[in-house]
């Protein structure tokens, strides 16, 4: 039997230790959850999911979610970040 998290688990974990200002990539999330090379798995449980900080996660390039941009940029507007052209450009 392992003692490796479940990737749900593990990236919940990671994502629920985040704090307002905070920002990590898709890849970030889940090498930090013990799963390099699994950012497209993060993103999709990120879909999947409700009560999870989502907006605290972007794409290595910075770009926010081009669905919803506009909604990911208020929320990482609201904890002091500078978004441009649908992109992170500053943490605050």
């Amino acid at each position: 039997m392992s003692n490796q998290p479940d990737f749900t688990e593990a990236v919940i974990a990671v994502l629920e230790a985040t704090e307002p200002g905070d920002v990590l990539t898709y890849g970030e999330v889940a090498t930090e959850a013990g799963f390099p090379g699994a950012a497209r798995a993060v993103g999709n449980l990120l879909r999947q999911s409700e009560g999870l900080p989502w907006w605290r996660v972007v794409a290595a390039s910075g770009r926010l979610l081009p669905h919803d941009a506009k909604k990911h940029a208020r929320l990482l507007r609201a904890e002091g970040h500078v978004v441009r052209n649908d992109r992170i450009v500053a943490s605050g």
